[in-house]
């Protein structure tokens, strides 16, 4: 089993109310960056429901230096119906459903502590304090 240290949340930087289901992450990381599939372990649709995206024992590519020992969640949106201006855009389902993953993943690896992908990269991902909302878990 890989040593788990961090558990990083993203968002797909697709706008607000825009439904971008996990075959589309999948197919813009294959088709379009020539990866082996999704960056992500898991990815929460608009209606909160969680797709599996990497299995968990294989390394992802969600966070540049850090993909090794970590763990990914995107979320679909964190922008704007400008499509630029970073927002956190979390419906109430996929609120529930980041917990609930966040909850699980903590019992699986209670050493790993969780940030945003903004403290790693020069992003405003994923569009809001992930670190602080989660630090109680």
């Amino acid at each position: 089993m890989r040593k788990i240290d961090k558990i990083i949340i993203h968002c797909s930087a697709t706008r607000e109310g825009q439904d971008i289901p996990v075959e589309t992450i999948r197919k813009w990381h294959i088709d379009g960056r020539g990866w082996s599939d999704i960056g992500y372990h898991f990815y929460v649709e608009l209606d909160g429901t969680i797709k599996k995206g990497r299995d968990i024992q294989k390394i992802g590519a969600h966070c540049s230096g850090n993909n090794r020992s970590s763990i990914g969640i995107c979320y679909c949106g964190g922008v704007e119906s400008d499509g630029k201006t970073p927002k956190d855009t979390r419906t109430e389902q996929q609120k529930e459903s980041l917990l609930s993953v966040l909850k699980t993943l903590k019992a699986m690896f209670p050493e790993a502590s969780i940030y945003s992908h903004n403290e790693f990269a020069n992003k405003a991902c994923p569009s809001f304090n992930a670190t602080n909302e989660y630090k109680a878990l």
